[in-house]
């Protein structure tokens, strides 16, 4: 299975700190590859991967690019589908525009959405909703005008969170953006009003917001850390008492709430969105409506195991759980949508066909080679394009690069292997008075195809 996989490029993958998005492509990236799934990670150029990184992009434009972020999209996106056929799949997590692309390629298309930025946005989902495939990151975040070949929650990697069975600090945690959507502000007045410490951690998004709301509370037993990259994380995550979690937002997911209980610490969220699916009320943590509501369940602390906490991650969320629910979700995509030019050497592309010629365009997968075979009715001749190919013609191999070619008579035994590490294509003219696919005559064959 050859996999391409498309991540955003306002930051690297996996990211430095902030990055959502990124974080997850990561995670899945890294989990199929352990698996023995060839993935093509399509990201920045400073991204980080064992797959094969494919980038145009130098580093995020988040990230001090000079770069227009537009062109960089633009870029970035035309250069995976320029290489679609390469693919038994493509996997975005590009948000919509990457749709547009999809009626142009035969590659099916597997779009996870990571949650609507507005309803302005649902008209191109609805537009390739039956021809593309779309995943929901919760059940709460499903538009009812889409279909959904599956609900696949996040996982994470617990070997990243340390799991205390008891606090190890003396504080709350609010961990998210520094937006009205998160909550920062209800985070602090929960903090002021049971008298207890708040740490915050997370990037600036909304600055006019952090100077109203945030700073002219620095001085009383609030500290803001700004963005903290892994290690800090974990040691925030698994020292705090509590996370705080006072939404405004129908949130899609929250990394930051399954990242906290996987270290044992619960989690006391406003009852929005996907909440209900990540938290069990009373037993990882409290659903709360109201400021007050949060500040009784913080006197319900000691009621929570944390032991609890951790063991509802390790089976519900773990990046393993996330990596075999995708797997399947490919296999059946691929499956409903299995063409015949592919095959488990590569795929061809008829480019004529004739009565009496029929002109291929063959793309051959490193370490893959076609059958050995030999044809009583037609003649070819091979030309090749790009890669390097190893022919066999009777009882000699034959070295052809980009630009060689050679025939092949007709009743000659022969076969086209590629021994690279990309991928090799050349230009196959067949000539005969029949060149139906019954003309082959397998003598060997990797793929259990001799007759």
């Amino acid at each position: 299975m050859r996999v391409a996989m498309l991540s955003p490029v306002a930051w690297r993958t996996p990211p430095r700190h902030y990055g959502p998005w990124e974080r997850v492509v990561s995670l899945l990236t890294e989990g199929l590859v352990a698996r023995g799934v060839d993935v093509t990670l399509f990201a920045t150029q400073d991204s980080m991967t064992r797959g094969h990184l494919h980038a145009v992009c130098n580093k995020g434009y988040e990230e001090g690019s000079k770069e227009d972020p537009k062109v960089m999209e633009a870029l970035h996106i035309s250069e995976l589908f320029d290489r679609a056929s390469d693919f038994d799949i493509i996997h975005n997590h590009f948000d919509f525009l990457p749709l547009t692309y999809s009626g142009l390629v035969h590659t099916p298309v597997l779009t996870t959405i990571h949650g609507f930025s507005s309803p302005r946005i649902l008209p191109v989902y609805e537009k390739y909703n039956g021809r593309a495939f779309y995943v929901a990151i919760s059940e709460a975040d499903k538009a009812a005008s889409l279909d959904y070949i599956s609900t696949i929650h996040h996982g994470i990697n617990l070997d990243e969170f340390t799991f205390n069975a008891e606090p190890q600090g003396d504080y709350l945690l609010f961990f998210g953006r520094i937006h009205p959507d998160k909550g920062a502000k209800e985070a602090i007045e929960i903090a002021l009003r049971t008298g207890n410490k708040l740490i915050m951690a997370g990037i600036i998004q909304d600055q006019d917001y952090y100077e109203r709301e945030v700073a002219p509370h620095l001085h009383d037993g609030i500290t803001y850390l700004g963005s903290v990259g892994p290690e800090e994380r974990d040691k925030l995550l698994n020292e705090a008492r509590v996370l705080l979690h006072p939404i405004s937002f129908n949130e899609p997911f929250g990394l930051s709430v399954v990242e906290a209980m996987a270290c044992g610490t619960p989690v006391i969220a406003f009852n929005r969105g996907s909440m209900p699916e990540l938290i069990r009320d009373g037993i990882n943590g409290y659903l709360v409506s109201t400021v007050e509501e949060a500040e009784d369940a913080i006197g319900r602390l000691d009621e929570i195991d944390r032991g609890d906490c951790r063991a509802w991650i390790e089976t519900h969320f773990s990046v393993e759980r996330m990596v075999d629910d995708y797997i399947q979700v490919y296999e059946k995509i691929i499956e409903q949508t299995r063409r015949e030019d592919h095959r488990p050497w590569g795929y061809y592309e008829i480019l004529e066909d004739a009565a009496d010629h029929k002109v291929k365009r063959i793309v051959v997968y490193p370490g893959k080679r076609l059958s050995l075979q030999r044809h009583q009715r037609r003649s070819e001749h091979w030309h090749l394009i790009y890669g390097e190919g190893i022919a066999t013609l009777n009882d000699k191999e034959i070295t052809l690069r980009a630009g060689d070619s050679m025939d092949i008579p007709q009743g000659a035994i022969h076969r086209m292997e590629n021994r690279g590490q990309e991928n090799m294509a050349f230009i196959e003219v067949a000539r005969g008075d029949y060149l139906g696919e019954d003309d082959i005559e397998r003598l060997e064959d990797d793929f259990g195809r001799c007759h």
